[in-house]
C-alpha cells in the first residue's frame, strides 16, 4: 500500500475502506476483517456510523499489528465543544477497545467546533491521536479554523467523486498543507456513474473497472478514498489500481464531468443544518 505524508509527518495510507451505511453490526465485523485479510490497513467509522463497536472487534480478531493500521473515527454535532469532545473521544475509544488513535475528525461544521478543536489539540498532544482534522469543512470554514487556532488540520474529509470534483477546495487545502479525502469516490451509484460512457469507454482501454478508474483518478490528484463495500471481491478490486496510469487527456475528459455540485445535500442549506443539530445519537 502506498502513504501519503501529513502535515505533522505521519503517514497515512492513499486508500482505505469506508463502513458508513453498513448498520448490521455482523456483516461490519466481517467486512472490516475481510478488508484488513485483503490488504487495506486504513478503516474509517465515526460515533455517527454507530458500528464503532463492530469495527473494534474485526481489529481485535485480525492479526495485523496495531502499529500497521490507521484507524479513523469521527466527532458528531451534539458532541461538540471542549468538555463535551473529551468525554466523546473517551466513549469511541471504549467502543474501539484502542488505546490510541491515528486520525480524530470533526464530523461536521456545526456547533463549537472552535471548542472542540481545543480539545483535539491537546488530545493530540498529549499521545492520545497521531493526527485531527476536519470532514465537509467548505473552504470558508476550513480556512477560518485554520488563522484561528496553533494545529493546522492535517485532512479534510469532503464529497469527492467525478460529478463533484472539489477542484478549488483542493487548491486552498494544498496551500495550507490539509491532505484531501475522498468520501462518496462513486457518488454512491448516482447519476448512473457505473453506466456512464466516457468512464466505460476510459476503463475499457486500460482493461480496468470504472471504479478502479474513479479511485486512480482520485489517486492520482492526490486525494486519498475510502470505498465502501461488503463484497470481498469489489474490495479486491478495488484495491488493484497500483498497476496501471491513467493519461493527461484521460484526466482532462473526467475533469469534463464535473457539476460542482453535492449529489447528496449542501452544507449551507439551513434545512440540513437544522436536521444535523437535530440528530442524537445514543451515548
Amino acid at each position: 500500500m502506498q502513504h501519503v505524508v501529513l502535515n505533522n509527518g505521519v503517514e497515512m495510507p492513499v486508500l482505505g475502506f469506508g463502513v458508513y451505511q453498513v448498520k448490521d453490526l455482523e456483516e461490519c465485523e466481517r467486512s472490516v476483517y475481510d478488508a484488513i485479510n485483503v490488504g487495506y490497513r486504513l478503516i474509517d467509522t465515526a460515533a455517527s456510523y454507530g458500528n464503532e463497536t463492530a469495527v473494534g472487534k474485526a481489529i481485535r480478531k485480525s492479526e495485523v499489528a496495531r502499529k500497521d493500521l490507521f484507524i479513523t473515527t469521527k466527532l458528531w454535532v451534539q458532541d461538540t465543544g471542549y468538555d463535551a469532545t473529551k468525554r466523546a473521544f473517551d466513549r469511541g475509544m471504549t467502543r474501539l477497545q484502542l488505546d490510541y488513535l491515528d486520525l480524530f475528525l470533526i464530523h461536521q461544521p456545526y456547533g463549537d467546533v472552535f471548542g472542540s478543536w481545543k480539545a483535539m489539540e491537546e488530545l493530540y498532544k498529549d499521545g492520545r491521536v497521531r493526527a485531527i482534522g476536519v470532514s465537509n469543512f467548505y473552504p470558508d470554514r476550513l480556512l477560518d479554523l485554520i488563522l484561528r487556532n496553533e494545529v493546522v488540520p492535517a485532512v479534510n474529509q469532503v464529497e469527492t467523486h467525478p460529478f463533484h470534483q472539489q477542484q478549488e477546495a483542493q487548491q486552498l487545502m494544498t496551500r495550507y498543507k490539509v491532505q484531501m479525502e475522498s468520501w462518496g469516490p462513486f457518488a454512491e451509484g448516482k447519476n448512473n456513474i457505473f453506466q456512464n460512457e466516457l468512464l466505460r469507454s476510459i476503463a475499457s482501454r486500460y482493461s480496468k473497472t470504472i471504479a478502479q478508474v474513479i479511485l486512480r483518478w482520485l489517486h492520482q490528484r492526490g486525494i486519498v478514498a475510502i470505498p465502501k463495500t461488503v463484497r470481498i471481491e469489489r474490495m479486491i478490486e478495488n484495491m488493484d489500481i497500483f498497476d496501471f496510469q491513467l493519461d493527461p487527456v484521460d484526466m482532462e475528459a473526467i475533469a469534463s464531468l464535473d457539476t460542482k455540485a453535492s449529489c447528496f445535500f449542501d452544507h449551507r442549506d439551513p434545512e440540513i443544518v437544522a436536521w444535523m443539530a437535530s440528530r442524537k445519537l445514543d451515548t
